[in-house]
């Protein structure tokens, strides 16, 4: 059985969808089994706003990079149709989750209900009590490459989450490839020379008397040993 998630995560103008904050960038990652298919969602989304310098300096986003961008409304569609039904894994659901609900209000669509996040930020903490849980931080735990990571970005961060994630549910099997086919090689194993034995006889297993009396005298000293009370 086939299990489809889709590794979510967003940029924005800031902290808080509730004092103004909008949506700047959305990235998701299709993974099927824990691994990515290569199908993915990215959108750079005009916020209809301004970028504060601070929120810029994370994400590296500008007001004039994200003037011509489509606002979230004509995108609503296509990413509605990209997460489908599927579990959303997402690290620190309620922020990414916040700001998605916020536009999907505006545009007059119900809300994602909070049940269908896999929220790595608690399975982090619960793996790995009183470590950093920060994405980085899990990065660098599980050896995923962070080099080209110099800003912050949605479909970057969605693509890391998405190794960590299967690293937190267990990681890969090195030696485990699935294939769709396999073709099966039967050789011929190679064949030893036989060594030339002489004959030898059958042994004699009769036990000698002076070897049956040994045995007897063994016995003795074992308290009401088997071998007397068996038969």
């Amino acid at each position: 059985m086939n299990v489809r998630e889709i590794v979510l995560d967003t940029e924005t103008t800031g902290l808080s969808p509730l004092k103004g904050d909008r949506l700047v960038e959305i990235g998701c990652v299709e993974i099927v089994n824990l691994l990515p298919t290569g199908n993915v969602f990215h959108r750079y989304i005009n916020p209809e706003r301004d970028v504060p310098e601070g929120a810029s300096r994370v994400h590296g986003l500008t007001n004039d990079f994200l003037a011509d961008k489509p606002v979230f409304a004509a995108e609503v569609d296509g990413f509605l149709e990209f997460i489908g039904e599927a579990p959303l894994v997402i690290h620190n659901a309620p922020f990414d989750m916040g700001f998605v609900n916020a536009e999907l209000t505006r545009c007059g669509f119900r809300n994602l209900p909070m049940g269908r996040a896999v929220d790595t930020l608690p399975m982090a903490r619960k793996k790995f009590p009183g470590a950093p849980a920060s994405l980085d931080a899990l990065c660098k735990r599980f050896g995923v490459d962070l080099s080209s990571r110099d800003f912050h970005g949605a479909l970057l961060d969605a693509r890391l989450l998405a190794d960590v994630y299967l690293e937190l549910m267990g990681g890969r099997q090195p030696d485990l490839v699935v294939t769709k086919s396999a073709d099966v090689i039967i050789t011929e194993a190679p064949v030893e020379a036989t060594a030339q034995r002489s004959f030898r006889g059958a042994r004699v297993h009769q036990p000698s008397p002076e070897e049956g009396a040994a045995h007897e005298a063994w016995l003795e000293k074992i308290k009401n040993p088997l071998w007397k009370s068996a038969g």
